[in-house]
């Protein structure tokens, strides 16, 4: 069963096998490959026949828009095998949780997957109070985690320090987890009864390494 959960694109045999715990260690593994210059050879096209008359992805990652983190490279994935939410600041709004809730009650994906990375852009733009147009609203759902984050007297807390801006990130995605819970009973539940995991991660443009359970 190993192979089939690792080498070939996801059917909903396979899919229905795969425990949250699987689902997380698929990432892992995935993100070692990926480091390790071992990933996969697959053939895409083949994917696209396999794939065109259903889906069955076995996790969601909610990852920024940061054109540095293509999701299924880091974690060595094919076509159909997760699902992918994209948005600067790798945040939650009602979109995004419905989004969730299809992936997971509806197409049956294990774990959900909460994405920052290093360096940020939307985090430093929020660090910064960035001003411009619809950016201004968007930078404010980041802002707790900006102000959650105690600094010494004195210490800089613009974008210009990069530890500063790293810690917000890590906090950002502990924070986005928890307004995933409170924002969506249906996910919360399928938590609560084992059905899904849901962890944050980090990953880090310098490097390629993912962290996870941070």
């Amino acid at each position: 069963m190993e192979n089939l959960l690792i080498h070939h694109t996801h059917t909903k045999e396979s899919q229905s096998v795969v425990s949250p715990s699987t689902a997380l260690q698929l990432l892992k593994d995935g993100n070692q490959r990926f480091l390790g210059k071992s990933t996969i050879s697959r053939s895409f096209d083949e994917q696209i026949k396999l794939t065109s008359t259903g889906q069955y992805p076995f996790a969601a990652v909610v990852s920024c828009i940061d054109s540095r983190i293509p999701t299924e490279i880091v974690f060595d994935q094919g076509i159909g095998d997760i699902f992918n939410a994209r948005i600067a600041g790798n945040f939650v709004n009602e979109d995004i949780l419905g989004s969730l809730e299809f992936a997971c009650k509806l197409a049956g994906s294990k774990l959900i997957v909460i994405m920052g990375h290093t360096s940020c852009g939307a985090v430093k733009g929020a660090c910064d109070d960035a001003k411009l147009g619809n950016l201004t609203n968007m930078l404010a759902k980041i802002r707790p985690a900006v102000d959650a984050v105690k600094t010494e007297e004195g210490a800089d807390r613009s974008s210009k320090n990069i530890q500063f801006v790293n810690k917000v990130a890590k906090v950002n995605v502990q924070k986005t987890i928890e307004n995933l819970l409170d924002g969506s009973q249906v996910l919360k539940e399928m938590q609560d009864n084992g059905e899904i995991q849901i962890v944050g991660a980090m990953y880090d443009v310098g490097s390629g390494k993912v962290e996870f359970d941070i």
